[in-house]
């Protein structure tokens, strides 16, 4: 046991030096992204960020970009022209295998969710297959957000609800806005009653007002995938960093498991089920 014991101590000490001298978790995020990730740092990756940057006994620093096209080559893969050095060195969400950085192995796994707006009239819808069979009077009462080039749109297609959707771009025009802010601007303004969106974001309005919205998890169907696997990013080559990243959170799983739990973010094992 003591030998078990002293390897430990020893791997960990080495995984904290070998991270780099400068004693900086360098994290690549989108400023105004909440649930995710906020100038404030109080989204649900940076509190992930400062527990992982804890164990190493190390500061988090940030590079700010919008998470839109071009985020990994203005972050990640771009380097300071004064230092030579790169901008930063994590990305704490991308999909797991995602092509273009090395992944660790996927840290959680979310879904689609229906979002209920509590007291506007359908209280009583708690599973998504409850829409199908409502009396005509109430589907024409529907006003569901969905979101273009995302699973929601095809399955309010294939269940004769699209006549209900209100399409919104998957992007907003506005870097400052992102898709769960508008969904806030947007259920409070009465334009919409529900939406089909990704877990993590529509998380962030049972976080911000947990008596006010309700989340549905959604299971995939045939030819519509719901749920996908996150996971955390480096460069494609930095592969020491990528090992020891993926040691840390081996280790703190159960501690990112509860942060996750905490903002309400809908989780799901392999099969779609929530856990």
């Amino acid at each position: 046991m003591k030998r078990i014991l002293c390897a430990t101590v020893m791997m960990l000490a080495f995984d904290a030096g070998a991270w780099g001298a400068e004693e900086r978790f360098r994290v690549c995020a989108d400023p105004a992204n909440p649930p995710l990730s906020t100038r404030n740092q109080d989204g649900f990756e940076n509190r992930i960020a400062r527990l992982l940057a804890d164990e190493l006994k190390q500061q988090v620093e940030y590079t700010w970009f919008p998470q839109r096209i071009g985020f990994l080559r203005n972050t990640l893969k771009k380097k300071d022209p004064e230092t030579g050095q790169y901008r930063c060195d994590v990305v704490m969400g991308v999909p797991a295998g995602y092509e273009l950085a090395a992944t660790t192995r996927p840290y959680y796994r979310s879904t689609y969710v229906l979002v209920v707006r509590k007291g506007a009239g359908f209280d009583d819808i708690h599973r998504p297959e409850q829409l199908f069979d409502l009396p005509e009077e109430r589907k024409r009462r529907l006003k569901i957000a969905m979101f273009d080039r995302t699973p929601g749109v095809t399955w309010l297609l294939r269940h004769q609800l699209l006549r209900q959707g209100r399409t919104y771009q998957s992007m907003t025009g506005d870097p400052g806005v992102n898709t769960a802010m508008r969904l806030e601007q947007e259920f409070d303004a009465g334009r919409i009653n529900m939406a089909v969106v990704w877990g993590p974001i529509g998380a962030y309005l049972a976080w911000k007002h947990p008596r006010d919205y309700e989340l549905i998890p959604l299971k995939s169907e045939k030819g519509i995938r719901f749920d996908y696997a996150i996971a955390m990013a480096v460069r494609r080559g930095d592969t020491e960093r990528r090992q020891q990243l993926q040691r840390l959170i081996d280790a703190k799983r159960d501690e990112i498991l509860a942060v996750l739990r905490e903002y309400r973010v809908p989780l799901v094992d392999r099969n779609g089920d929530p856990l």
